[in-house]
């Protein structure tokens, strides 16, 4: 039990504390003198270098109160994410029974980058959106400058953005709309040029963002579907997809379609897997970097991406290539773009498909792409001189026995 020390306890009160001195024995069989100071108002005693150990085994290795207070702080900050996690995650199912769920946080008006590896799209407005915090389980609403108004459940944000709904006048967005598809560890902002051409053309483009390394792609594809749900508004929804992202596309067809959408342009999207994923899937780095997503991006015939089902709507592909028989990278086969195999881009059932002489990452910023993107949303065919050269659809193995 702990005894008061009265000449401790007078030490430590010209300081403004009060304190405890403990005897407790420590795992090699000896014993500790601890002094215990409690200043008024501590959330948790902080312990003062007055320690005295009797085991050798401690004085070889004791920890320094600056380490131990930096470890009593984190561990502090964990409990209270955790604690906010568990008020956050699963604010749909509170508002249909808690009146009180739809609350907010303060909140100080503040720019963002608008969402990268940890912050999913589930609800598109005018450029007003909602995100969720993969990790904590929040919610927030972002202006189309991408400055938090507003932070909370997902039900509090949503109530927001229905009040400056109705103070704005704002209406679903109409008529013909671009989502683009970023792919893994990049940002909706990898279209920024490509995002001018397209509303050049009269576009109204959705720049789509999801946690692309924290998540499967299921999950992300479940953002994309809550994203979907929310155009209410448009007649008509195109899509130009980059790398994973068109995988993320084909996920959520898998699920369920709009009839709405009318064409997407896919661009290195790894149709058949990336052979670099399985050259790094075991890499621990890799894994920390690229998350439970990069593990899925494998080349595989029994694969995640294998089952993946061929869009209904006219699509093209247009793949980075080299031009030769080896491609930008020694470590995979045939011609490449660096990441992904031409071949492995090649989705049966293309309405058009083109090479260009690029890499994978800045396929969406070279201009004869941005040129043939457009193109094939407005008129259906990649090139200028409107030929086209489709990736013919794979005939059932059924179909090509004979007797």
């Amino acid at each position: 039990m702990p005894c008061h020390d009265t000449r401790m306890r007078n030490a430590s009160e010209e300081a403004g504390a009060t304190g405890v001195r403990q005897t407790l024995p420590t795992p090699g069989g000896g014993s500790r003198v601890s002094f215990r100071r409690f200043r008024v108002g501590d959330i948790m005693p902080a312990p003062i270098d007055v320690c005295r150990w009797t085991d050798p085994a401690w004085n070889d290795s004791k920890m320094s109160v600056p380490v131990f207070r930096f470890m009593v702080t984190c561990a502090a900050l964990i409990g209270i994410l955790a604690t906010r996690s568990e008020r956050s995650m699963g604010a749909e199912d509170e508002s249909r029974d808690d009146p009180v769920s739809d609350r907010s946080y303060p909140n100080l008006r503040m720019p963002t980058l608008g969402g990268r590896q940890f912050w999913g799209d589930v609800c598109y407005l005018r450029g007003w959106r909602i995100q969720h915090h993969v990790l904590t389980g929040h919610y927030r609403l972002l202006d189309p400058d991408d400055v938090r108004v507003a932070w909370g459940t997902e039900a509090a944000c949503r109530s927001e953005l229905q009040r400056i709904r109705i103070a704005q006048g704002l209406t679903p967005d109409t008529g013909k709309l671009i989502v683009v598809v970023h792919g893994i560890i990049r940002s909706s902002k990898s279209f920024s040029r490509m995002r001018v051409a397209l509303e050049r053309d009269g576009y109204t483009v959705v720049g789509f963002d999801y946690p692309s390394t924290r998540v499967t792609i299921l999950d992300s594809a479940e953002y994309l579907r809550r994203v979907m749900e929310s155009l209410s508004g448009a007649s008509e929804i195109n899509f130009v997809v980059h790398s994973m992202g068109g995988l993320i596309v084909r996920t959520y067809l898998k699920h369920g379609t709009d009839p709405r959408i009318r064409r997407m342009v896919m661009l290195g999207v790894p149709n058949h897997g990336a052979n670099m994923a399985n050259v790094v899937q075991s890499n621990p780095l890799f894994k920390l970097l690229f998350g439970p997503a990069g593990q899925q991006l494998i080349e595989d015939p029994a694969g995640f991406i294998s089952g993946l089902p061929t869009p209904r709507f006219e699509f093209a592909v247009v793949a980075g290539a080299r031009g030769t028989d080896e491609g930008w990278n020694p470590l995979i086969d045939g011609d490449d773009d660096g990441t992904v195999e031409v071949e492995n881009t090649r989705l049966p059932g293309a309405t058009d498909f083109m090479t260009v002489c690029g890499l994978h990452s800045f396929l969406m910023d070279r201009e004869d792409v941005i040129d043939s993107t457009c193109r094939f949303i407005s008129t259906g065919a990649l090139r200028e001189t409107g030929v086209r050269e489709p990736i013919p659809a794979a005939v059932p193995a059924a179909l090509t026995k004979t007797d």
